[in-house]
């Protein structure tokens, strides 16, 4: 039996084909501790209700043989990469590969350049934190403010590395100033004063400093989640990119390695497994796989490691999703009707142009806080910006009472709904005044 590469062989290999990934440390841990970790998105981070719901779900599907993680990799310097400990000697060597893939990534693509290599000491030092409040004002206040401040995480704006350092920001230079002329000012009774201000979509960041009735620990706590989330966003704006390479440089490192022909054949099997096309969506392995490959035979290797570095998922869509990638990976939009899926269109640009819409800000809704001083009453006024997708009102209400929870005082949400019959959009308000939501037509 031929003997495995090993990390060192696979790292050396990886820098021969041109990838520079910082520093890894591989570890192996068994299922329920990996599947732990996938929970949480990073090891070590604050206690909620919600990560343990997720461990459940991932660990019963992995019991049930229905799902199965090989890895996690976590995006630091060094980075930490944790390995199922029931994988095969080859199932490691090509998770090994791949996690090579995506450090060169986190280290170089441009969404990454503001994240900081110390998160996980940072989590680790909000956990002790949120356990010491959790102390000092009881668990279920804790877990309600946690409950409200992660129903709005994703709405916090997405970092931005110093101008003069190119890295990080630190969190004691953190800043809300935007939202200085947000407060209250003369206005109109019963109208909504509008300040000249930039829209901003850092909806948590301006609860954490300008909520009027938040003592100085439930203001900390909303920061740590903002500070947490300004980590994950750039891995949300990159899924496909982020798989593609991966997926495209285990498959180069594995065909250089020193494997027997029966090892060559298994792992044949198991790249095939991966790009697999999606049942219920888009296989972010398969189809930023095969963009980076057909970039590759089109522009040459100088466009590869440039898309990698300056791209997002949705300017990769943009620019290098092409007709034939379409037709070849079988991609259509479609619709249901009458409980029957419907295919809408095969046509490439249209195609291209609802991926597009569908990654545009990670398919989330970006909010924008309005008025910290609506009717004179110190009441929230957020604006949803809608780009052709309505919002799912239900959530959307439940949402509101989330940040009339940190707000203290009544919130409001405009947004625009569509019309079917005229096919035009209305503008709705929604409201929720601490006792009960309404919907009001402008």
């Amino acid at each position: 039996m031929s003997r495995l590469p090993d990390a060192h062989t696979i790292w050396e290999a990886a820098k021969s084909l041109g990838l520079n990934p910082w520093p890894i440390q591989f570890e192996q841990v068994p299922a329920s501790v990996l599947y732990e970790f996938a929970a949480y998105l990073v090891p070590g981070r604050m206690n909620h209700w919600s990560y343990g719901k997720a461990f459940y779900a991932m660990k019963t599907r992995y019991d049930y043989g229905l799902a199965k993680l090989y890895e996690m990799v976590v995006n630091a310097n060094p980075a930490y990469a944790f390995l199922l400990d029931t994988n095969t000697p080859l199932e490691d060597v090509f998770v090994m590969a791949h996690v090579m893939g995506h450090v060169d990534f986190f280290a170089h693509n441009q969404c990454f350049r503001a994240t900081p290599g110390d998160m996980l000491e940072q989590v680790a030092l909000h956990a002790e934190r949120v356990r010491q409040y959790q102390f000092d004002h009881g668990a279920a206040r804790v877990e309600q403010l946690l409950d409200a401040a992660l129903a709005l995480a994703e709405h916090v704006d997405w970092p931005a590395p110093d101008a003069s350092t190119g890295r990080a920001p630190t969190a004691a230079g953190t800043s809300h100033d935007t939202y200085r002329d947000l407060g209250p000012g003369p206005a109109v009774p019963g109208e909504r004063a509008v300040k000249s201000v930039e829209a901003n979509p850092d909806v948590l960041g301006f609860l954490a400093e300008h909520a009027p009735d938040l003592e100085a620990w439930e203001r900390d706590m909303l920061s740590m989640v903002r500070v947490e989330m300004q980590y994950f966003w750039p891995q949300i704006r990159t899924k496909i990119m982020n798989e593609g390479w991966a997926t495209y440089w285990h498959a180069r490192l594995m065909r250089v390695l020193d494997l027997s022909d029966a090892d060559a054949v298994d792992f044949a099997r198991l790249h095939a497994s991966i790009l697999q096309p999606g049942h219920l969506g888009l296989n972010p392995y398969l189809v930023g796989f095969r963009i980076f490959e057909h970039l590759n035979i089109r522009a040459g290797p100088d466009a590869v490691w440039l898309a990698r570095e300056v791209d997002d998922d949705v300017s990769f869509i943009r620019n290098h999703l092409t007709e034939d990638l379409v037709e070849s990976l079988d991609l259509y939009t479609w619709a249901v009707r009458q409980e029957q899926v419907e295919v809408q269109s095969t046509s490439w640009q249209v195609v291209r142009q609802q991926l597009v819409q569908e990654l545009t800000h990670g398919g989330i809704p970006v909010l924008h806080v309005e008025d910290g001083d609506f009717n004179r009453r110190r009441e929230l006024y957020l604006i949803h910006r809608h780009e052709g997708q309505d919002l799912d009102i239900p959530y959307a209400e439940r949402a509101l009472r989330h940040v009339a929870t940190l707000w203290g005082r009544p919130v409001h949400l405009e947004t625009r709904l569509l019309d079917p019959p005229s096919g035009q959009t209305r503008r709705v308000v929604l409201t929720y005044d601490g006792k009960a939501n309404t919907k009001v037509t402008l």
